[in-house]
């Protein structure tokens, strides 16, 4: 499971490096994962400090940290 929060996470970081900010909705989507691995994977961005994410909502919104 380590491997594939890992290979979302890096789906993610190259989303938000075209996109900008994105929705766990709209990440979810466009990398047609389940939300749950993009949670978790975001989980793990933001533990090693390449992402913030912000209330937005009922969403949340994420961008990288630059």
């Amino acid at each position: 499971m380590i491997t594939e929060i890992g290979i979302t996470a890096g789906d993610i970081w190259h989303y938000l490096d075209t996109h900008g900010k994105g929705s766990l909705k709209e990440i979810a989507g466009s990398i047609n994962t389940d939300r749950d691995r993009v949670l978790m994977s975001i989980g793990w961005l933001s533990r090693e400090g390449h992402v913030i994410v912000e209330t937005s909502g009922s969403d949340y919104r994420v961008y990288l940290r630059r």
